[in-house]
């Protein structure tokens, strides 16, 4: 698993590159009730606000990492999006994205460089 500075983590998962946020940023967004997903096969580009997070205490957006297409959405998140503050790194994921080179991911910090920016 690799981790931005904006508190997304990226897994590659059969090819894919499986986002969604860390730990420390749901415990910071608090409760979250409401998700607003992209359209599956939206062209994104690095920096792009691809989903739209809505907690107790703000709403927040969540760029894309990298270049690629959408390929898969988090639909469970429509009906429960608290799987977010349940399981992060786990069910509570949001997109797949299908990018060129999947080696692309290990530009970002490991889980030692990420521990160390949140500390």
């Amino acid at each position: 698993m690799k981790y931005t500075e904006d508190h997304e983590w990226l897994r590659e998962e059969d090819g894919l590159i499986v986002v969604g946020i860390t730990e420390h940023a749901a415990t910071q967004l608090g409760d979250i009730v409401f998700v607003e997903l992209p359209e599956v096969e939206t062209q994104s580009a690095k920096g792009d606000e691809v989903v739209v997070i809505e907690s107790v205490k703000a709403a927040s957006d969540i760029l894309a990492p990298l270049d690629g297409e959408i390929v898969a959405v988090n639909e469970a998140l429509d009906g429960k999006p608290a799987l977010v503050n349940e399981d992060p790194t786990g069910a509570g994921w949001f997109f797949k994205l299908k990018v060129d080179d999947t080696s692309v991911i290990n530009s970002y910090m490991d889980e030692d460089e990420y521990k160390a920016l949140i500390d």
